[in-house]
Parts: structure tokens; sequence; C-alpha cells
């Protein structure tokens, strides 16, 4: 299968990872709990949600193109593979290094780390390790690697891709975008805080990418005709302006406070419907990109920063806990930019030596494919960092992308 390659998707991979670099930041300095701009920082975590949606569309448009092309989908046991090169290596070098580098207390054990090696935390009462916090999202996206082969299945098989069955499966991940704010709300309700760690309370995010991924082949194939979406691919501007409108409204009281305190159900529930409204609204214009978009978000930069997302996902924390250590910092007492600079800049250095160092060097092992790249620049002419020169749906490229996931 041809690698289809998405290059604004590289620069919404790296600005995921630094919304939630920058939320953790505010919330150690406490400048997310009552600075000024406390609430925007607090909702920066909302670059979970577009991590997620991207997952969603890359993983799942495989399986789309096979049902369309009536080939196979993707084996099960080589895409498990390739996730697990993806992020394991880095994983275990983030829970070593939050093992030996931050100060943890008495009752993080070994065990602890281990569930975090795992990824198996989130099912497990007590605290998350130091230095690991942010990893519940990663261990909520590989429930959904685990699921997707399933429910991709559930979803294309058994039925030829006509018009009706597509927009009857559009119906079906619509429905699972009100299933997590649903969870959420039921989980502050019952007071079960760990059930909102799990993946039905995330579901709805990763269903804005599948169903971005099953509209894209549809109306690129004919199954599907115009509609308003076409529209808003001529104006990307105004699709991303609505995302930080309603990101504005997401950093009101309206969806829950902005410390760590249980939300009501009701703020549980307008902050996940929230967050999939912002998850879509950048998605959406990245899948077919101005030239000025293209070149900001898919050039050479935002190709490198792409790259490195996953790994200062992963070690930030770490990296800010150091930086603390360094600077004989105390928790919450402000001065911002003090400790969001050094993190910044040591979480980047350290996630490219990561990435070029180890990271792609054993997904090119496991693949046997020495020239095997995140996001392959050059390899697809067609879909290089270079906007659709025609209607943006109706070409007929239908070829499947590579699984991506976080980072």
């Amino acid at each position: 299968m041809t690698r289809t390659r998405f290059p604004a998707l590289d620069g919404l991979r790296a600005i995921g990872a630094l919304a939630v670099l920058t939320t953790h930041v505010g919330f150690h300095s406490g400048a997310s709990l009552n600075g000024p701009f406390a609430g925007l920082l607090a909702r920066l975590d909302v670059g979970v949600a577009i991590f997620f949606a991207i997952s969603g569309f890359l993983l799942y448009r495989p399986h789309v193109v096979a049902w369309f092309e009536g080939t196979l989908p993707p084996l099960t046991l080589p895409y498990l593979r390739n996730r697990a090169l993806r992020i394991l290596p880095a994983l275990w070098v983030a829970v070593v290094l939050a093992a030996l580098l931050v100060p943890h207390k008495d009752d993080i054990t070994w065990t602890t780390y281990l569930q975090h090696a795992t990824l198996t935390q989130i099912y497990f009462d007590g605290r998350a390790a130091d230095g690991l916090t942010q990893l519940w999202s990663l261990a909520t996206e590989v429930a959904f690697y685990l699921l997707l082969p399933v429910l991709a299945k559930l979803l294309t098989g058994y039925e030829r891709p006509t018009r009706r069955s597509v927009r009857w499966r559009l119906a079906v991940l619509g429905a699972f975008m009100l299933l997590g704010p649903v969870w959420m709300a039921g989980a502050n309700a019952t007071e079960h805080a760990r059930a909102g760690l799990w993946l039905p309370g995330y579901v709805g995010w990763f269903a804005v990418g599948m169903g971005f991924a099953l509209w894209q082949v549809a109306r690129s194939s004919g199954r599907l005709g115009p509609s308003a979406l076409d529209t808003l691919t001529k104006i990307p501007g105004t699709v991303w302006g609505v995302a930080v409108a309603l990101l504005v409204l997401a950093a009101s009281p309206v969806a829950g406070p902005y410390n760590l305190s249980a939300p009501t159900p009701g703020q549980a529930f307008v902050k996940c419907l929230l967050y999939t409204a912002i998850a879509a609204c950048v998605l959406f214009p990245a899948l077919s990109p101005t030239a000025r978009a293209a070149r900001v978000l898919g050039g050479r930069v935002g190709h490198v920063a792409g790259d490195i997302s996953y790994g200062v996902f992963a070690y930030h924390v770490i990296v800010l806990s150091v930086v603390e250590q360094v600077t004989d910092y105390t928790l919450f007492s402000g001065r911002f930019a003090l400790l969001f600079f050094p993190t910044l800049v040591v979480s980047a250095v350290l996630a490219a030596a990561s990435y070029y160092g180890m990271e792609r060097p054993i997904m090119r092992l496991g693949r046997r494919d020495r020239n095997y790249d995140v996001s392959p620049v050059g390899r697809d002419n067609s879909t290089n960092a270079q906007p659709n020169s025609t209607e943006a749906w109706t070409t007929p490229e239908v070829s499947p992308a590579p699984p991506s996931g976080q980072g």
C-alpha cells in the first residue's frame, strides 16, 4: 500500500505536545491556577484531544481505504508490532529516567513504575509516579490501539461502501462523540475518578479523526457528494478561529475548576464535549491545507517538530522536575518563564536525541525498512507538504496513510 502523507499533521503533533507541556508548566508554576491567563493555561490539556483525533484519522484510514478498494485491511499482528516499536522504547527510557531523577513519595514503589512501563497504571488504585503523570493518556491511547482492529472490522465489514452505508457509519461515529461526555459525567456523578481515565471517556476524540477519515475517502471516491464541509476546506482560518473561540469558552468555569478538584457531572460533560469540538476544528483544515498552512505546519521545521513531539510528551515532566531541582524552585511560586523555556529547550533536545538516536533506528530495524520515518518527506510527491491544486475532496487518491499515533 502507498504511504500517503498529510504534511500539516506534523505541525499539529508539535502543537499538541507544546500545549501539554505548557499546561503542566502552568500548573507547577501556579499560573494556571490563579494567574491572569489561568483558564487558558489550564485548558491546554486539550492537546491530548488533538493527539487522539490525529491517531483516529491515521490509524482508521487504512481500514477505510481497504474497504473501498475491496482489498485486505491492515494485518493485526504487524500493526500491533509497529505500534509497540513506536511507543515502547521512549516509554521505557522515560520510566527509567523518572525512577532515577525524580524524587518520589514513599508510596511509589517499583510496582508503580512497572505499571507505567506496561501502561496499566490507570487500572490500579494509587497515585501516578512523579515525572510520569502525563502517561495516563498514553495508556488510554494504547487501549484504542487494541480496540481498533475489532472496531474497524465492525464498521467496514459486512456491507459494500455505498452512500447509505457510509452515512450510517458516520452516524455511528457521531454517536461515539457523545459517549465520551456521558461517560465523564457518569464517572464524576458516581465519584469513580479512575474511570475518568479509561477509553470510553475519550472515544469521541478518536471518533473525530475516524469520522474525518471515512468522510474524506468517501468524498474523494465519489460515494458522498458535495456538502458544507467542502466549503470549510476553503476557509481554514475561520475553522481554526472557531477552535480558539471554543477554547476561550472552555477556559471559563463552565468546564470545571482549574485545579485538581473534581468537576460536577455537568462540567465534566461540557468540558469533554468542548474538547471534542476543538479537536475537530483543529484537525479538519490540516487534512487539505492551504499553501501557507502547508509551509508552516508541514515544512522542514514542522516535520522535525512532529517527529520529536512524542519524545517531548514522554520526557517533559521529568525535565520539568529536574529544572525545579536545579533552580531550587518552590512549587506554585510563580515565575512561569523560569520553568517554561528551560523545560521546552531541554525536552526538545532530549526528544531529538531519543528519536534520531534510538526510536527511529529501532523502528527501521523492526520494520526491516532502512528508510522508514514517521513523517516521510519526499516519499510521496503528490502529498508532500503541498496543498491540492484541485478541489481537495474530489481527487481520486484513496491510498492509506501509515499508522502514526501519539507523537
